[in-house]
């Protein structure tokens, strides 16, 4: 085989590799690293006699007795984590002030006072002792008064020690602010045979802005090391250079293949050049596993270039948690073949477990890329330092670890390779002093370079692999733990027990029995991603056809054709509309297939449908894309979301096993063509309903190949009825009289006009509507920019835009406003617009010339020009005063941005409230305290912190808002199916009596202070490293009116069981008002939240409701739970990894 067949054939094995069958996989290493058991043996006696001198001959270091004495298991730990994360970036007195407060305050300092063996870390501990007594206003009389003066006089003091602890705690673990300094402090270790390989810190670049500076850093310090470099010995021998390809181009992923590769491939051939010229070692550092196979291209492109012949300095780093890192060595080794050249490489174990378990279990993917328990990438380790020692030849060792077991594992495998080990700076001093004492193997030290803003990700991070219950750094200096269980072989640790963590939840089983998560398209993966491409490829110039499917005959009207918003030139296909003057007859026909099977049939038709809506990926894929200008990755989440609603709601059929109203018009929007109009259909189907679905008219394509696909699944035609058409054909059918419900999602002022319609002639209809928002996000002082940045870009522009939850107004922390809109203008600026079929657009059209106008007209009115062909909107950044500056949502590719003071954000909170929509908010902040409150006073349904605020998940984030942005209940929620199910409503005559005072029930109203606690909150279940509760609150007021005083008293005690406050008026009410109240009073009364009546002039009440201003307020009775819903989802891994995850056991590892 040539050595070019070789490195493509490895290739081939590296993708294939991926997600590879775990067990598999660990018994091909175990077997590959050839060690034996008395091998092994001896390699654990000998790493825990190490442990042992390291114990009673050495002075440990920070890192080491910091760890014992705040680990992860701690909530001190956690604490201080959070506070290194954060506090040296925010430049305002306030806000560091409400930080240390909220990190130091609420811990326990005092029980680790005078444990740690390190002066440093006890002198910190007395440090928070202290400041945490000051900031704990606890205490009575006296003491409390003092304690508190003191607080006030002493908080720039206790400000200014607080910073000094993290920066010199910083200082610990990074060399040096600049290379001149790092230099400089590293030439006492170099004196004593160390090398260095210095790492300049900082976040991936979002801007080109931030990709050049990062060049720059790396050029300025490849010239300051190579005075440092001697000619005519091995790159080895000199100090050497890391370099990180995140950082060097803001849009460094698959997707972007295709420009970011070519980029690459040249900036880091002039890193590489300048190195090779100064005799350097040049590394490329190893990120996320997505990102491999692109850096792969680059690394072959790199080692090819003729320009770096003769030097044997270019290495890469493989992790060994990874369950590609084998064939990664092998296709390295092919390509040092190919090329004729060494290559270093060095073995880690891994960097970023946490998150990589938490993107498959989101992303859907088969199985994780990484191992599940930490002993398999211990083994994995070992069995490619095997691979590695085997091909010492071609492929130059560098063992990066602080594991006295896998240090002795490599002495005992190797004979006369020449090898390195490798530590980073401030950890693993005392291990290497000792194995330096009985070896001569060189040892490297990984010191990272940076200013101390840009230390804190780096220095969480590495809080975060080593603070694990189970690391080595965390067990080494704790004396309760014993040197055998310390250097314990992997190898026995392994055969222990299961090879797979069951634990530990695999993406497919992410929400457990109830239902299989969706399965996932990642396309980062190329693999995946060519079945991508290869399932909609006979699509792509296909048309379709559409037309009612209607159980009567004749109900066609008009046809018209429909074109792609990207190329109007391409054709999708035509729809035929229903007769608007048919919808009664459609109706009438519906009424047969009310309650068309038993719960556990309907379950079981709508799970078939989301089997049979899986098989048809490829094409549903290539509608999104053509007829609603999705992009793909926002075409997979649609799949997904659709496929998770018909099995979530077939669980719920079973669950509760309801019985069906009657007739349902389901009226879905075109921005979620499939998704929300499959997540209507299927409610109402699993609760017994016949369905009419009116799509919306720019999308019914999509719609109608759903719609057949619940056909062939076996929903009858009478329950299933679909209705092509434009408004005037939903208009019809909702006027139809005797409906039992319309689920609807579109604008406030349609709803409106629905719940007047219903009122007139369908008033025991329900109305489940979702309208839409104002939604706005807060960044403080606190928050890191590149992921507010991150989260910021995919709120307002992902989609053009076009979502309900999507970003609107953005306020930002004046402190920090010039440099995170710095950020922000140059990530927008990198976005790709185009046509959505391409994978690399990140921007498609908007929907029609009509969508495209009113957002003209709004860029235009706020002083901006118009810019964009066809329907393609640039994504605009428009500055406004506040959120009070807008009247309405602007439906696209339009942010608004605001600054607040930091004693303001309270005054941001009523602003956004007082505009009366609620959908969703974001929150970026490292500070707990103000996210409590925060969420305990805004009004929206969905809530996000420290994450983007779109792409809520079925039975995970149900979503819905309130106020002017819903009705409830939450669709992907517990309580959907049930309201859409028969309900035990009665329509009773009313009592006699006299009219009641109008007058008096409103001074009752005034009088009335409704609770806002929740009165229940539910864990949901989700992805490791977040937090999804779903909280339950009082409606508020209810207004019960009978008619009876009997029932209007049942129904007060139903709503104050769910914690809401009452009103009785009804004839012979004791503690209310006494009478009968005139339904018109209801359009001008204020004070309540809805009303619960059950009496013969439902309609009379309904209208008069409907013709208020304002929020849709619900007609409930008193078998109804008269509730709203919020949602709070927190990405718990926001400042800087999974500290829950990470610091877990592999006895009691959950996620």
């Amino acid at each position: 085989m040539t050595a070019s067949t070789l490195l493509s054939t490895a290739r081939v094995e590296v993708r294939d590799a991926t997600l590879a069958d775990e067990a598999a996989v660990l018994e091909r290493l175990v077997g590959h690293a050839q060690l034996d058991e008395t091998t092994r043996k001896r390699a654990a006696d000998r790493a825990a006699r190490i442990v042992r001198k390291v114990r009673t001959d050495s002075r440990p270091g920070l890192m080491e007795t910091f760890l014992a004495e705040y680990g992860l298991s701690t909530d001190e730990g956690i604490a201080l984590m959070c506070l290194a994360e954060a506090l040296l970036r925010v430049p305002d007195a306030d806000t560091i002030d409400a930080l240390i407060e909220d990190k130091i305050a609420p811990s326990d300092w005092g029980k680790h006072l005078g444990h740690s063996s390190s002066s440093l870390v006890n002198a910190s501990t007395w440090a928070l002792l202290v400041t945490g007594h000051v900031l704990d206003e606890g205490g009575t009389g006296l003491a409390k008064s003092l304690r508190a003066a003191l607080r006030r006089l002493g908080e720039p003091v206790i400000r200014a020690a607080v910073g000094e602890a993290m920066r010199r705690l910083g200082r610990q673990f990074v060399l040096g602010e600049t290379i001149e300094g790092a230099m400089k402090r590293a030439a006492g270790m170099e004196a004593k045979g160390y090398t260095y390989s210095y790492d300049m810190l900082g976040e991936a670049a979002r801007t080109y802005e931030d990709a050049a500076r990062y060049r720059k850093d790396y050029e300025d310090a490849i010239a300051a090391i190579a005075t440092r470099a001697r000619k005519g010995v091995p790159p080895e021998m000199n100090p050497g250079i890391s370099i990180k390809l995140s950082a060097l181009h803001p849009r460094y992923d698959t997707l972007q293949r295709a420009t970011c590769v070519p980029a690459l491939i040249e900036t880091v051939k002039d890193l590489a050049r300048k190195a090779a010229a100064a005799n350097l070692g040049f590394n490329i550092d190893a990120e996320e596993q997505d990102r491999l196979d692109l850096s792969l291209d680059i690394i072959a492109a790199v080692a090819s270039d003729p320009e770096l012949a003769g030097w044997e300095g270019f290495g890469v780093v493989v992790q060994g948690y990874g369950r590609r890192a084998l064939p990664v060595i092998r296709w390295l080794d092919a390509l040092a073949q190919e090329t004729g050249r060494r290559i270093m490489v060095r073995l880690v174990k891994g960097a970023y477990w946490d998150t990589e378990i938490k993107r498959a279990q989101v992303t859907g993917t088969p199985t994780f890329p990484v191992f599940t328990r930490k002993c398999s990438s211990d083994v994995s380790y070992i069995s490619c330092a095997r691979a590695l020692l085997n091909r010492a030849d071609r492929l130059y060792p560098q063992f990066a670890t602080h594991n006295a077991h896998t240090v002795c594992a490599v002495l005992a495998m190797a004979k006369d390779e020449k090898f390195e080990f490798q530590r980073l700076h401030g950890m693993g001093e005392a291990l290497y002093e000792t194995v330096r004492g009985e070896t001569e193997v060189p040892v490297r030290i990984y010191a990272p370079v940076g200013a101390h803003e840009d230390l804190l990700a780096y220095l969480v991070r590495r809080l975060l692999e080593n603070g694990a219950n189970s690391s080595f750094a965390n067990q080494v200096v704790d004396e309760r733990v014993p040197p055998e269980e310390v250097a314990k072989d992997p190898f026995v640790t392994l055969a222990s027990a299961p090879v797979v963590n069951a634990r530990l939840r695999q993406p497919p089983n992410l929400y457990g029995a109830a239902r299989p998560n969706a399965a996932g398209w990642d396309l980062y993966d190329p693999v995946v991603l060519q079945s991508f491409e290869e399932a909609r490829a006979p699509f792509q110039y296909a048309t379709w056809s559409a037309a009612p499917m209607a159980v009567p005959a004749g109900v066609n009207g008009a046809t018209r054709t429909v074109v792609n918003p990207a190329r109007p030139s391409d054709e999708v296909g035509a729809v035929i509309d229903l007769d608007p003057a048919s919808a009664g007859a459609v109706v009438d026909a519906a009424r047969a297939g009310v309650d068309w099977a038993e719960p556990r049939e309907r379950a079981a038709v709508l799970r078939r449908a989301a089997d049979l809506y899986e098989s048809h990926a490829g094409e549903l894929f290539a509608l999104c894309a053509r007829e609603a200008g999705k992009i793909a990755l926002d075409a997979v989440s649609e799949l997904r979301e659709a496929v998770d609603f018909l099995r979530y709601y077939a669980a719920e059929a079973e669950r509760t096993e309801p019985a069906g109203a009657g007739v349902v018009v389901a009226i879905s929007p075109w921005n979620f063509p499939l998704a929300i109009f499959t997540g209507q259909v299927a409610a109402s189907l699993a609760a017994g309903n016949a369905v009419i679905a009116k799509p919306a008219e720019q999308t019914s394509l999509v719609a109608c190949r759903a719609a057949h696909l619940m056909h062939e699944a076996g929903v009858p035609h009478a329950a299933l009825q679909l209705a092509p058409g434009g408004g005037e054909v939903g208009a019809a059918l909702v006027s139809v009289p005797g409906l039992a419900g319309v689920a609807f999602t579109g604008s406030t002022a349609t709803a409106k006009a629905i719940d007047k319609q219903l009122a007139r002639t369908s008033p025991d209809a329900f109305l489940v509507a979702e309208t839409g928002g104002l939604n706005a996000m807060i960044v403080d002082s606190t928050a890191l920019p590149e992921q507010a940045v991150r989260d910021i870009v995919a709120s307002a522009f992902q989609s053009a835009g076009q979502r309900c939850s999507a970003l609107r107004v953005l306020y930002v922390q004046e402190d920090v406003a010039d440099r995170l809109m710095k950020m922000l203008r140059g990530a927008v600026a990198a976005l790709q617009i185009g046509d959505p079929w391409l994978v690399a657009t990140d921007v498609g059209p908007v929907i029609d010339a009509e969508a495209r106008g009113r957002i003209d007209a709004h860029i235009e009115v706020n002083g901006l020009p118009v810019a964009g062909e066809g329907l393609f909107v640039p994504p605009t950044i428009i500055d406004i005063p506040g959120i009070e500056a807008l009247d309405e949502e602007i439906f696209g590719p339009v942010l608004h941005v605001a600054t607040f003071r930091s004693d303001e954000i309270h005054d941001v909170i009523d602003a956004i409230n007082a505009k009366g929509y609620g959908l969703t908010f974001g929150l970026h902040t490292r500070i707990d305290d103000r996210v409590e409150e925060i969420v305990s006073r805004i009004k929206v349904g969905n809530i996000y912190v420290n994450r983007n605020q779109i792409g809520a998940i079925v039975g995970s984030q149900p979503f819905g808002g309130e106020g002017l942005s819903g009705t409830g209940p939450k669709a992907g929620g517990p309580r959907t199916v049930a309201r859409l199910a028969r309900r035990a409503a009665r329509r009773l005559p009313a009592d006699t009596g006299p009219a009641a005072s109008v007058e008096a029930v409103q001074r009752r109203l005034d009088a009335l202070t409704p609770s806002e606690a929740p009165v229940r909150i539910d864990d949901m279940p989700g992805p490791t490293g977040e937090s999804n509760r779903l909280s339950v609150l009082p409606r508020g007021t209810v207004l019960c009116l009978g008619p009876t005083l009997a029932l209007a008293e049942a129904q007060a005690a139903a709503a104050r069981a769910s914690g809401n406050t009452t009103l009785i008026v009804a004839p012979g009410a004791k503690d209310g008002v006494d009478g009968i109240l005139d339904p018109s009073a209801l359009a001008t009364l204020a004070g309540f939240d809805a009303v619960a009546f059950e009496g013969e002039d439902l309609g009379a009440v309904r209208q008069a409701l409907a013709s208020r201003g304002g929020p849709i307020l619900p007609v409930v009775c008193a078998a109804d739970e008269v509730v709203i819903e919020r949602h709070l989802c927190i990405d718990t891994a926001a400042a800087g990894g999974n500290a829950q995850l990470m610091s877990t056991t592999e006895d009691n590892m959950a996620a």
